[in-house]
This record gives structure tokens, C-alpha cells and sequence, in this order.
């Protein structure tokens, strides 16, 4: 935080800069005069969509439920500017002015914001370039006939073949998609059996596919070797979605990044990709963060497993009480740290019941 010359109330900077379909929002915040910071954001937009209909567009929405400072200063000089300040002045319940002209310090602080806004778009321009060119260079070394829009990445995670979940990320020519991430918590198969839970996750997520709940990738990364490459073939083959191409992406010698070796349907030996081909770091970004998302799933499932595990041994303690107790005293460790008076406070916990849910936590059993 630091003061700013001039100013001594609320006020939030706005600027906008756009090009080749991406745009780049700035807000600077100054609360009381000081600067509390400022945030970026890239809103989605039409290929030809100028600065003040961005602008326009994201400020009703960005104080949707946000407090609203006494004025707005803006980079581009919006239409209907009067209407939408009367509309956030009845949100806010006092006045809020919008105002593209201003002079001396406040002039130099919407320039700096500009600056920043036009910066960070040549940074993302720059990034998506990037990607772009990374996809090309797949396509050039997996052989595909048109450049790759979708790609997806599975993974499996486990301990000891307990908790077993499988993770599928997706990627677009921006990079992750995460709004398309899924997990699946595997059922029914030998606990270890990495090449069933492949087999399981995918024909799980392209059976949702047949029922049009999203996009088909145009490749398929498999985190491991033939056996899983073959597991997820035949989940397709069993659904009858033979066009999409499957890639395992298997580790190489002692598990250094660079070395994967890339398995194909129907391929004896692995792929020879190009030494150091972008399109290798793209693939290994991919199997990273399925990796990660995977890991972070199964940590998730394996702490809610424990959690319920303790409670439900405890006898008389049904499904409706445990959610009760978790939920007044945030979870498994504030019950544990809970005294028989706390306990027996919450609706259908007998002081009985109480007893016995402490003695549970520090082993006294009654003796």
C-alpha cells in the first residue's frame, strides 16, 4: 500500500487493451487515497471487438457483487456511460461517476494502467503464439492430417491401490482448459490394476461423450505404456469411437524428463520424436498436469475416506449426525479437539453418544 498524490477517496482505474481476438482489462484500486494494488483480467471476445464495448461489457459485470467506489475512471470512453453510472449508483446506494477525461495525476495513473494492460496482452499474445506453435510441431511429428484443436490426458493415482482416481485434464490452443477438467473415483477392479482403472475412467468419460455433455479430443494422451494404450482402445472400441488417435506417453530411463517414449496403436516401437521438438513440451506439460490433478484428487478422496473411517466406526453415530458434527465443528480435527458438552450440543448426540465419540479420539474406551 502507499498514498496517492491527490487523491483522498474511492476511486478504481480501468483500461483495456485489445488485438488479434485477446483482450486485457486492468483495475487499479485506490481506497482512501491509498493504492491497494491492481488485478488483470482476459475476458473472452469476438475476433472484432474494439476497447469500449469491452469495457462496456465487463464493468456491469465485474461489480456485479463487488463494493463500488465513488468513481470509475476508464480508459476508453464508454456509451451510455450516464446509464450505467445511474445503474451502479442504485446498486451502491450513493453516487458513482464514469469518466474517461481526467487531468494531471489522475491522468498519469490511467496512462500507467494502460501501459501495464498493453503489456500484459503482449505477454499473452506471446504465450499464445507460443502454444500455437507448439501444436504445429505435434502435428508435424504425430503425422495428423489437420492441427490438433483438443487434446486430453489421462492418469491414474493411488496408494497401494487403494483410493484409486483417475484424472483427465484438456488442453486447447490457449493451453488448459480447466473448466473441462474431470476425475473419476474407480470402482470394482483389483486394487493396483492400473491398466483396468484406464480401461474404466475412459469408457466412463467417452460414454458422456455418445450423450453430446462435450467435445471429442483430437488426440488422446494415455499416461503409460501399451498396456494402457491397449485398455483405452478398447474402451473406445466398445463404444464405437474409432477416429480418435491414442498416444502413450511412457516414462523413459530413469524417469528424466525429455526421454518419454511415445507409444501408438498398432505401432511396434515407440515413436521417434525430434530431439528437443516443442511439441514434446507440450506433451510433457499435459502428462505434468494430469499428473498433478490426479495426485490432488486421490489426496482428496484418501482424506475424506479417513475422515468418514473414524466416525463410522463409532456405533449410533449414522450418516445425517456425522455431516451434523463435521459440519458445526469444521471437520474431523475440530471434533477430535471437541469435550463431551460440546458434543452432546449438537441435535441427536446424546450425552452417551458424546461419551463414546471422545473416548473414540483419545482411546480411553470407558476405563
Amino acid at each position: 500500500k502507499h498514498f496517492v498524490h491527490g487523491e483522498k477517496g474511492d476511486v478504481d482505474i480501468i483500461a483495456c487493451a485489445s488485438r488479434a481476438g485477446v483482450a486485457c482489462v486492468q483495475v487499479f484500486f485506490i481506497r482512501n487515497g491509498q493504492n491497494l494494488g491492481n488485478k488483470l483480467f482476459f475476458p473472452k471476445i469476438a475476433e472484432d471487438c474494439s476497447e469500449h464495448v469491452i469495457l462496456q461489457a465487463f464493468i456491469p459485470q465485474y461489480y456485479l457483487e463487488k463494493k463500488l467506489p465513488y468513481e470509475v475512471f476508464v480508459s476508453h470512453a464508454i456509451e451510455e456511460s450516464d446509464l450505467l453510472a445511474e445503474v451502479l449508483s442504485k446498486q451502491a446506494n450513493h453516487p458513482v461517476t464514469i469518466s474517461s477525461k481526467v487531468r494531471g495525476e489522475r491522468l498519469k495513473w490511467l496512462q500507467m494502467a494502460e501501459t501495464n494492460a498493453e503489456n500484459s496482452l503482449q505477454s499473452k499474445l506471446a504465450d499464445k503464439q507460443g502454444m500455437y506453435a507448439r501444436y504445429l510441431n505435434l502435428q508435424e511429428e504425430l503425422g495428423c492430417l489437420d492441427l490438433p484443436k483438443r487434446l486430453e490426458c489421462f492418469d491414474i493415482s493411488h496408494t497401494q491401490g487403494d483410493y484409486t482416481v483417475a484424472s483427465c485434464v484438456v488442453f486447447d490452443r490457449d493451453g488448459p482448459l480447466k473448466s473441462a477438467y474431470r476425475r473419476f473415483n474407480i470402482e470394482g477392479i483389483t486394487p493396483g490394476d492400473d491398466y483396468a482403472a484406464i480401461y474404466q475412467a475412459v469408457y466412463r468419460r467417452f460414454k458422456r461423450l455418445k450423450k453430446g455433455e462435450h467435445a471429442a479430443p483430437d488426440i488422446l494422451f494415455i499416461d503409460g505404456g501399451k498396456g494402457q494404450v491397449s485398455q483405452a482402445q478398447k474402451a473406445l472400441g466398445e463404444l464405437q469411437l474409432n477416429d480418435v488417435m491414442i498416444v502413450g506417453v511412457s516414462k523413459g530411463p530413469d524417469r528424466k524428463a525429455g526421454m518419454e517414449k511415445l507409444i501408438l496403436v498398432e505401432q511396434e516401437q515407440p515413436l521417434d520424436i525430434t530431439s528437443g521438438a516443442s511439441a514434446l513440451l507440450l506433451i510433457q506439460h499435459i502428462r505434468d498436469e494430469a499428473h498433478r490433478f490426479a495426485i490432488t484428487a486421490h489426496r482428496q478422496r484418501r482424506g475424506k475416506a479417513k475422515k468418514e473411517s473414524v466416525l463410522e466406526s463409532i456405533a449410533g453415530l449414522g450418516p445425517k449426525r456425522r455431516q451434523s458434527l463435521l459440519k458445526q465443528f469444521g471437520g474431523l480435527q475440530g471434533v477430535s479437539n471437541a469435550g463431551v458438552d460440546a458434543l452432546c450440543s449438537i441435535n441427536g448426540i446424546s450425552r452417551q453418544l458424546a461419551q463414546r465419540i471422545y473416548d473414540n479420539f483419545h482411546h480411553q474406551d470407558g476405563y
